[in-house]
């Protein structure tokens, strides 16, 4: 044979090695970009809290998936929707109304997967240091601070409530606030800024407990009926097996080990248990019917 055929046939094959390698190459770098599992969380506490209770939990979750896991703090509980609604982040701690308007926003693409026992049976309260505040009806004509706009404890279900008693926030009180967190708003009542606030009841337990609150001066004076809350939610098209790790993960958190008892008590937890999305139907009903969505 001629060798001046020989060259092409050569160089061809070369070029045919190189694209197979290159194609070879790519998934492998593309599955590599894959191998960080991105959370966020709603503002509700403030930051330096909330990067305290993420720090173990991110550890944990890095040794269960295999995987590491990154925690992106946002600026407000829009920016944790929208972060998870644009598939920014992967695993987002809601509250059960930004769960709600995370699954309007996405038109039903994410999924809530595990919530902790105490988000079944949640409650907010209502506390003031002024000794005339027996319940809502007495809060006419009083300031009151809510929480953020989008929280569910510290706004939406006590509103809810507070037009279940006859009492308008926006009419039958001399002025409404929002601090934007729960720890915010128990701050503005110690101070006076406001005679009144509702908020989370567990944030305010946990205040009790660690005495970061003066119980002689400021008290709960309304407790509220139970709803479903909080929850971990992903974007829908998070893959199936990495979706049941992930909650395998959380399920089998528990307090017997040192590493689940501080996860556990840092999220206020007794455990967590599934959780799915017609749980929090009656926010979604609240919701419209407070005329917030």
């Amino acid at each position: 044979m001629n060798p001046r055929f020989h060259a092409p046939v050569a160089l061809r094959r070369t070029v045919l090695q190189s694209l197979l390698a290159l194609t070879l190459a790519v998934p492998a770098t593309g599955a590599l970009a894959q191998q960080v599992l991105r959370v966020t969380a709603i503002p509700d506490e403030a930051p330096a809290e909330l990067a305290r209770k993420a720090a173990p939990l991110v550890k944990y979750l890095e040794t269960k998936l295999a995987m590491k896991v990154e925690f992106t703090p946002v600026t407000d509980y829009a920016a944790a929707v929208e972060t998870l609604v644009s598939r920014k982040v992967d695993l987002a701690w809601f509250g059960g109304f930004t769960f709600v308007q995370a699954s309007i926003r996405s038109g039903g693409k994410v999924m809530p997967l595990v919530q902790r026992e105490e988000d079944e049976r949640f409650r907010s309260v209502f506390i003031t240091t002024d000794p005339a505040v027996q319940g809502l009806a007495d809060l006419k004509g009083r300031d009151l601070s809510f929480g953020s706009p989008s929280s569910t404890s510290g706004h939406l279900m006590p509103r809810s409530f507070l037009l279940q008693a006859g009492v308008d926030p926006d009419k039958a009180l001399r002025r409404v606030a929002f601090s934007g967190a729960h720890d915010a708003t128990i701050a503005a009542v110690a101070a006076g800024k406001v005679q009144a606030g509702a908020l989370n009841i567990s944030v305010w337990e946990k205040f009790v407990a660690d005495k970061k609150v003066d119980t002689a001066k400021v008290r709960v004076f309304y407790t509220t009926p139970a709803y479903h809350d909080y929850n971990w939610t992903v974007h829908a098209d998070m893959p199936a097996a990495l979706r049941d790790k992930l909650t395998q993960a959380f399920l089998t958190l528990n307090k017997s080990t040192p590493e689940g008892k501080e996860i556990l008590e840092l999220q206020r937890a007794t455990r967590f248990v599934p959780t799915q999305a017609e749980n929090y139907k009656g926010i979604e009903a609240a919701a419209r019917s407070a005329g917030l969505i």
